[in-house]
């Protein structure tokens, strides 16, 4: 008689319930405390990688720390030591970003923006070696003069 009863509550439809709203709780835990936080990551790595530029040091998910020389679509080239070894690795090898150009030569940051856009075919030079690059001009503002002193009756 016991028996029957508990079968017969079992089956009930608030147990039913009960079963929706816990799956419901367990898959709104794992969308943000799993699935969420590992897309921001990735967004975050896509962000980083498509910024890379010429002169940023890197360092591989392999471990290998370079300086990357030239960007293609989806590889890059980096130089790893004094004897110039260079390796062509895809750009989602790319684990961080140890150094920005623009840190180790604040002159780049500054003149990058306000560099009048090169010929094609300077370019295309510039990149195969023929042509130095060119360097960053500075401001042409005169030096700041200094103030004079004032005449004051005390040194008179």
């Amino acid at each position: 008689m016991l028996h029957s009863f508990l079968l017969a509550e079992g089956t009930s439809a608030g147990s039913n319930w009960i079963w929706i709203i816990g799956l419901v709780v367990i898959f709104v835990f794992f969308y943000f405390f799993l699935i969420r936080p590992q897309k921001k990551q990735e967004k975050q790595a896509n962000e980083m990688r498509n910024a890379l530029q010429v002169g940023d040091e890197i360092t591989t998910i392999g471990g290998i720390i370079g300086e990357i020389v030239s960007i293609k679509e989806e590889t890059i080239t980096i130089e790893t030591s004094r004897d110039r070894t260079k390796i062509r690795f895809l750009r989602s090898a790319v684990r961080s970003v140890d150094v920005r150009a623009e840190d180790k030569n604040p002159a780049l940051k500054k003149a990058a923006p306000a560099a009048p856009a090169a010929a094609p075919e300077a370019k295309a030079k510039r990149k195969k070696g023929k042509i130095a690059p060119e360097t960053p001009k500075t401001d042409d503002k005169p030096a700041l003069e200094e103030p004079k002193a004032e005449e004051t009756p005390e040194n008179n």
